[in-house]
């Protein structure tokens, strides 16, 4: 039989932020779910990590197992998710939030001659202040992200007598 792995010993800060990030609503959904596993196992001392982490709505065994010895090991700090291989971002935080910031502005007040951004004159604008070319999937993807909703431009007709 596997060995048990049991919780440490918690401080006052880290039972409050476990209960805090437990019960989360605007946290990710996998750091509420790792916090989850410690808090139920901080609530039944007799509850194993494998039964905590298919509480917390893990599908695998293991995964409690793995999130306990993280959290043991490392503190809080455990639970966050560790960098991932891939492709690093293009593009760095700050190119982003000069482009939010610059679509939150009014083109008029930048001593443009229009009152509204489209896709090419935000593209445009940005490439023309910082030097820096923006794809348009970039733009529509990190507006999206950002809760923005391009609208569609309307053409109003009426009859003139």
């Amino acid at each position: 039989m596997a060995k048990r792995i049991r919780l440490r010993a918690l401080t006052t800060e880290e039972k409050a932020e476990i209960k805090r990030l437990a019960t989360s609503r605007k946290e990710s959904i996998r750091l509420v779910q790792c916090a989850q596993i410690i808090a139920a196992m901080l609530k039944d001392p007799s509850l194993t990590a494998s039964d905590a982490g298919l509480r917390a709505g893990f599908k695998s065994k293991a995964v409690g197992v793995i999130w306990v010895r993280r959290f043991d090991k490392d503190g809080l700090a455990g639970l966050q998710d560790r960098p991932r291989p891939g492709r690093r971002p293009t593009h760095s935080q700050e190119v982003r939030s000069a482009l939010i910031s610059l679509a939150l502005q009014k083109p008029r007040t930048l001593g443009y001659p229009f009152e509204l951004w489209t896709l090419e004159r935000l593209q445009r604008a940005f490439e023309e202040r910082r030097g820096i070319h923006l794809s348009d999937s970039t733009i529509w993807t990190w507006m999206d992200e950002e809760g923005f909703a391009w609208k569609r431009q309307q053409s109003w007709f009426c009859r003139v007598p």
